[in-house]
């Protein structure tokens, strides 16, 4: 009750962000998952976190429809017939955008967006009026940093378009990735970075390293590569910040503490897939599922981590830089054996309604919340600790192999990169040639920053803290993860 009320009175809220809080407050009056008491006491010291996706889970976290195939077929829930023309392509994306759920209630990927509306141009200033009326309908009515489209890798009229419109309206939504590989063209990659350096995106992703994994797929929500056609039943987290606590010494952690905690969570998560899948009837009800857009057999679900550079600190009781995690060899050898030992503890365990990953759950590098004090995210390097970029880079890379899922680092550049975006470009070739799976880059003086692998906006994050109402209901985590993690304050890499 009381919960529901400060919902209703909260003046910093929209209407539809009121709208959604109460049915997050309405699900959590229940309680149907058949949770262990070893379970909840993780869950109570925030060892193991549920990203607030609620008690009752009534459809998937992340749903990755195939657009591609709604383009060529229309809807016939949506009595919608295959577009013809640039404006009805964007039309019936628009339409079926307003009906693809996931965990923030607004669709957490729009497709390829380039290649889904390439076929449409004919005239390039009608298709860029209708991009930009596209986008601006996206940002203005999909108002969350979540969602999440796709360029690339091959070089499009619609994909230079898509970029030179977003960098002139300078939006947080949606975030973008380029999908980037041999095949794609430094032209639209150095494109890419002087949109990336006025607007915070598109990010870059491995190509070859995320089709290798995981076949046709698509990069949504913040960096989380799926199956298109498929999703995420659920994304639940390990602290091992936390966790690390728990131990008494390194081989105690290792042997003991790490293998029950991660027996812990998998029957966390399994509980969570089981009444989704069983008894929520998400899959079957929903027109996407009838309509072929989705298909529960290309899902997975995510078994996220966070704090392992803070774990490892601890464990090591490295109080001095030289030492710590992304500096000493100590400590960087053990947060790999950390992550090397939850890959094959995760791997083994048999995955419930999982089959798009081979009947697996998916290791997830997460990227923190505005309520973590001092946690870094995944397995990056803290703010503040981060070295110089190449032995960021080496440091960094190693980790990706494990994380088919997502996994990411971020770098600010000085304002005279604007001068030299081949700098950058050498560099992201460089990383993903030692094997880093996704990179992103912003600029000092963006209004639009990267806050963890999502975009807010500063004058945003300032009209909130005054007390104002905004549109992107992912600003007061932006706002939070500034103060509690300090993430404007990242390492500046200048162009030298």
């Amino acid at each position: 009750m009381n919960e529901a009320l400060s919902t209703i009175k909260d003046k910093t809220l929209t209407y539809q962000q009121k709208l959604i809080g109460l049915a997050r407050v309405a699900e959590n009056t229940i309680n149907v998952l058949k949770i262990d008491d070893e379970v909840q006491v993780y869950r109570e010291e925030g060892i193991i976190c549920d990203l607030f996706e609620g008690n009752a889970p009534y459809r998937p976290r992340y749903i990755v429809p195939n657009y591609e195939k709604f383009m060529e077929e229309g809807s016939q829930f949506l009595k919608l017939q295959p577009p013809t023309n640039i404006w009805e392509a964007v039309n019936s994306l628009l339409i079926l955008y307003k009906h693809v759920p996931s965990i923030t209630s607004f669709p957490v990927y729009i497709g390829n967006i380039d290649t889904l509306l390439e076929p449409f141009i004919k005239d390039e200033n009608e298709a860029r009026q209708a991009i930009k009326l596209f986008l601006t309908h996206i940002d203005r009515t999909l108002t969350d940093s979540f969602c999440h489209g796709n360029i690339g890798p091959h070089d499009t009229k619609a994909g230079r378009i898509i970029l030179e419109v977003e960098k002139e309206l300078e939006n947080a939504i949606p975030n973008i990735t380029l999908k980037y590989s041999d095949e794609t063209s430094d032209d639209l990659a150095i494109k890419a970075i002087e949109t990336a350096l006025v607007t915070a995106k598109p990010s870059f992703a491995n190509h070859q390293i995320f089709t290798n994994d995981l076949g046709n797929y698509g990069i949504v929500s913040c960096y989380n590569g799926l199956k298109i056609g498929g999703g995420s039943h659920t994304l639940v987290r390990l602290n091992l910040s936390a966790l690390a606590q728990k131990a008494q010494d390194e081989k105690h952690f290792m042997e003991t503490i790490l293998p029950d905690a991660i027996k812990r969570m998998t029957r966390y998560m399994d509980q969570r897939v089981k009444f989704l899948v069983e008894e929520s009837e998400f899959f079957q009800t929903s027109f996407l599922v009838k309509e072929g857009l989705i298909d529960i057999d290309n899902f997975t679900a995510m078994f996220g981590m966070f704090g392992l550079a803070e774990g490892v600190n601890h464990l090591l009781q490295a109080k001095d830089l030289k030492d710590r995690f992304g500096h000493g060899e100590k400590a960087n050898q053990l947060g790999y054996r950390i992550i090397e030992k939850m890959y094959e503890l995760v791997s083994q365990h048999p995955a419930p309604y999982c089959n798009g990953a081979d009947g697996k759950y998916l290791l997830h590098a997460q990227v923190g919340t505005d309520f973590d004090h001092g946690i870094s995210p995944g397995c990056r390097i803290p703010i503040g600790d981060e070295p110089s970029i190449p032995q960021h880079l080496m440091q960094s890379a190693k980790f990706h192999e494990f994380f088919p899922s997502g996994i990411g680092d971020i770098f600010k550049f000085d304002e005279t990169a604007k001068g030299n975006p081949k700098y950058i470009l050498d560099i992201i070739k460089g990383a993903f040639n030692i094997g880093m799976r996704y990179f992103s880059l912003y600029c000092t003086d963006c209004d639009v920053v990267r806050i963890t692998g999502y975009l807010v906006k500063r004058s945003d994050m300032e009209k909130l803290e005054a007390g104002g109402q905004v549109l992107n209901d992912a600003v007061v985590l932006g706002l939070g993860a500034v103060k509690n993690q300090k993430v404007l304050d990242r390492k500046l890499r200048k162009d030298e």
